[in-house]
């Protein structure tokens, strides 16, 4: 019984592991996607040509 209960703590110990990993991974790539976008809207000509872009969709 008691290993029982051990193993189960074990393992839901690596699944929080495993989740905060994942979660952590997740947060990089959103940062490098919002870097990337900023980056192309800077590189984008300025001016007064009427167009009107939805930086938030």
């Amino acid at each position: 019984m008691i290993e029982g209960i051990a193993a189960a703590s074990m393992s839901m110990n690596a699944a929080k592991v495993q989740q905060q990993m994942s979660i952590s991974l997740l947060k990089d790539a959103m940062q490098t996607q919002e870097a990337t976008a900023q980056n192309l809207i800077k590189m984008m000509p300025q001016g007064s040509s009427g167009c009107i872009i939805d930086t938030y969709a």
